[in-house]
């Protein structure tokens, strides 16, 4: 997702690129689809029976892989793209095309939150409300979240649902002892990755700290029935190609961004596990797994 603040084109180490992380966006999202297919359905358990599901608004769709589950679970509904990124959007439409949704699926750019405008899709760069909002680890890169809650929420239709993808567990990828540099490596990237995201959501602009209690912020931006559920993704070894470059990628952008929080041999041995070359190396070693966990918080607006 790019929201409001520059997406990726200023030079600052904690800015994201989201243009350039297209293919790693498009990569992990086809990992995830049974993770996704699964999460689209059990959206469609929590609305209620007799609410008619028009639009969804996917917002930080980036290259629209849940988009299109969104449209494919929902056949009735028009779902909408929302990302500040062109390229990305670029990709959601083709993806649609590819999948034969085209007619049902289209794209707006839109900067977050700036772009929400209430829902009142007759004001300049207004949305329009919806019967679902989704939104996968888009919110974290707004200053404000609980603002952004509060908007999001009131794009809503009466007993529309919101359902935000945020927090989870870190991912796990390779055992404790790789063979090479010290144990524990998975352990210490997590501190990197943590300190990276730390710096990143300080810098934000108008960033404003809060307790990520996010049935409690989903509460306070006006929103009942609130609960939360996890989809685990789980790949065992060996890996097939498209996870191999998935952590390939994954681990190029932690020695870009985070290593500074490594020593010099944590950064060797990334520097080992990236070669293609080297059998220790990630798109090579028979050990290397994805095991991951997401969380979906949910709430729905009051339809009286």
């Amino acid at each position: 997702m790019s929201p409001h603040h520059d997406s990726g084109h200023g030079h600052d180490h904690t800015d994201v690129d989201w243009e350039v992380m297209a293919a790693q966006l498009e990569n992990s999202g086809e990992l995830q689809l049974p993770v996704l297919r699964r999460t689209a359905a059990r959206l469609r358990e929590l609305l209620d029976p007799e609410k008619e599901v028009r639009r969804i608004l996917d917002i930080g769709s980036g290259p629209g892989v849940m988009t299109c589950v969104l449209a494919e679970a929902f056949p009735d509904a028009e779902t909408v793209a929302v990302d500040g990124a062109p390229g990305l959007l670029h990709r959601a439409q083709a993806r649609a095309e590819r999948l034969g949704l085209a007619g049902r699926v289209t794209v707006r750019h839109a900067e977050l939150p700036r772009g929400l405008d209430g829902g009142d899709e007759h004001r300049e760069g207004g949305l329009g409300s919806a019967d679902l909002v989704w939104s996968s680890k888009a919110v974290h890169h707004l200053g404000d979240q609980q603002a952004a809650l509060n908007e999001l929420a009131g794009v809503l239709r009466p007993g529309g649902l919101l359902a935000i993808a945020e927090g989870g567990l870190p991912m796990r990828f390779l055992p404790r002892d790789i063979g090479i540099g010290r144990p524990g490596l998975q352990a210490r990237l997590d501190v990197a990755q943590e300190r990276w995201f730390n710096i990143m959501r300080a810098e934000l602009p108008g960033s404003i700290p809060v307790v990520e209690d996010w049935l409690a912020m989903l509460s306070r931006a006006g929103l009942t029935g609130v609960g939360g559920f996890a989809s685990l993704l789980d790949l065992p070894a060996p890996l097939g190609e498209t996870a191999r470059a998935f952590l390939h990628a994954h681990l190029t952008r932690l020695r870009e961004t985070a290593s500074e929080s490594l020593d010099m041999e944590d950064r060797r041995t990334l520097d080992v596990l990236l070669d293609p070359g080297a059998p220790e190396g990630i798109l090579r070693r028979p050990d290397a797994f994805l095991l991951s966990a997401t969380t979906v918080f949910t709430g729905v607006r009051s339809a009286r």
